[in-house]
């Protein structure tokens, strides 16, 4: 599996089922039957990629919203989109231009 950058495009996988929950995100896979929670900053990176698909503008948002370091945002935001992938949650669908 290649690993996310900031120029990559994501998708979110079809097969998947989401609902928000007091600002929470729960997702389930609909292929495994597996449940997977994100916590609040999880949810709105989760809410920016469905909206963006670019991880350079999810970034951007998520730097004007949070007060952190952008290389430690940038490190979690790659870890975050990494572990959906692993899980089945989200595709990394390209490289924007």
């Amino acid at each position: 599996m290649s690993r996310s950058t900031l120029a990559s495009v994501v998708t979110i996988n079809p097969d998947i089922t989401f609902r928000e929950l007091d600002g929470e995100i729960v997702i389930l896979n609909l292929e495994t039957g597996v449940y997977f929670g994100l916590d609040d900053v999880g949810a709105r990176t989760w809410r920016l990629i469905e909206d963006h698909g670019s991880l350079g503008t999810v970034f951007a948002v998520l730097r004007s919203e949070y007060d952190a370091a952008p290389a430690v945002l940038e490190r979690d935001l790659l870890e975050l989109v990494d572990h959906l992938c692993a899980k089945g949650l989200t595709r990394v669908a390209a490289k924007s231009a």
